[in-house]
C-alpha cells in the first residue's frame, strides 16, 4: 500500500505530466508523428509534414510513401510498445479510438484526438495537425484551397428536387450512414438528401425500413458486396435497383475518408446524383 507521502508525490507527478502533454509542441522542432488513421496521414502529407510521420495505421495506402511506413495500429488495437520505441512527439487519432490508447497514455506518450464525423471536422483537423507539425501556414492554405474547390462544385449542382440517397457500406447486415455522418454532409453538398432514418452517424439498417424508404439513388463501393446481391431481397424490391440508379465508386476512399481528396468524391457524387445535368 502506498503511503500518504508517496501518493502525494505520485499525484504531483501525474499533474506535471498532464500539463506537459497539453502544452504545444516546440516551434520549428520538426516533431515526430504517429498517425492512427489513413485520413489523418493523408492530411499530414498534404500539408508537407509527410517526412515527420514515423508510423501509420493498417489500411494506409495513400500516398505511396505513407503506405511504406510501419503500421502500428489496426481497427481494434494499437501496439503501444512499438509506438513508444519510435519516440514520437505526438500520436494523432480520432475520438472513437480513445479506449485503445490507455497504454500509450500510461507510457507518457502525448495523444491528440480529433473528430471526423462531419464536413466541418475536415478543416478543424487540418488546423490541429498544422499546429502539431509546425505547418500551420500550409494547413491554412490547403483548407482555403479545398473550400474554394467545394464552393465551385456546389455552384455546379442543378436546382430542383434533391434525390434521396441511401449509402450501402455493407449488405449482411445492411450497414449505412445516418444524418450525423460525414457522408450525409457530402450528400447534402452534392444536392441530395440522405434517405436513411438513422440517429447514429453509422449503423445497421433493417431491410423493411429500406424497402419502405425507396431511395432514388443507391451509393456504394466495390467492397460492400452489393453488386452480387442486387437480384435478391430486399434489393430487388427497390425502384432504384430496377431503374439502375446504383452508383459504385471505383475508389471508396475518395468518398469515405474525410481527408484532402474529398472534393474528388464530391465531384463524383454530383455527377451520379444529377446525370442529366452532367450530360448538358
Amino acid at each position: 500500500m502506498l503511503s500518504d507521502s508517496m501518493l502525494l508525490v505520485r499525484g504531483v507527478t501525474l499533474a506535471i505530466l498532464s500539463v506537459a502533454l497539453a502544452a504545444p509542441l516546440p516551434a520549428h522542432s520538426q516533431p515526430r508523428i504517429v498517425s492512427l488513421m489513413p485520413s489523418l496521414t493523408e492530411d499530414l502529407f498534404a500539408i508537407g509534414a509527410g517526412s515527420q510521420v514515423v508510423a501509420v495505421s493498417q489500411y494506409t495506402d495513400y500516398p505511396p510513401a505513407a503506405a511504406a511506413l510501419p503500421a502500428v495500429a489496426s481497427v481494434n488495437a494499437v501496439d503501444a510498445e512499438r509506438v513508444f520505441r519510435l519516440h514520437p512527439d505526438v500520436v494523432v487519432g480520432i475520438e472513437s479510438q480513445a479506449p485503445l490508447l490507455a497504454d500509450l497514455r500510461r507510457l507518457g506518450v502525448r495523444v491528440v484526438l480529433v473528430d471526423d464525423d462531419s464536413y466541418g471536422d475536415i478543416f478543424q483537423t487540418l488546423t490541429v495537425l498544422g499546429r502539431l507539425s509546425d505547418r500551420a501556414r500550409e494547413a491554412q492554405a490547403l483548407a482555403a484551397s479545398l473550400r474554394a474547390r467545394t464552393a465551385a462544385l456546389e455552384r455546379s449542382v442543378p436546382r430542383g428536387a434533391a434525390p434521396r440517397v441511401f449509402v450501402v457500406l455493407g449488405v449482411d447486415p445492411i450497414f449505412t450512414a445516418g444524418n450525423r455522418s460525414y457522408l450525409a454532409s457530402l450528400i447534402a453538398l452534392a444536392g441530395g438528401r440522405n434517405a436513411a432514418d438513422l440517429r447514429e452517424a453509422y449503423g445497421r439498417y433493417s431491410a423493411e425500413a429500406l424497402v419502405a424508404a425507396q431511395p432514388d439513388v443507391i451509393v456504394t463501393d466495390r467492397q460492400s458486396g452489393l453488386t452480387s446481391v442486387l437480384d435478391r431481397p430486399p434489393w430487388n424490391a427497390l425502384r432504384a435497383v430496377r431503374e439502375r440508379r446504383v452508383a459504385v465508386i471505383p475508389d471508396a476512399d475518395l468518398l469515405q475518408r474525410p481527408g484532402p481528396r474529398y472534393n474528388a468524391g464530391l465531384a463524383w457524387l454530383i455527377a451520379e446524383l444529377h446525370p442529366h445535368a452532367a450530360q448538358r
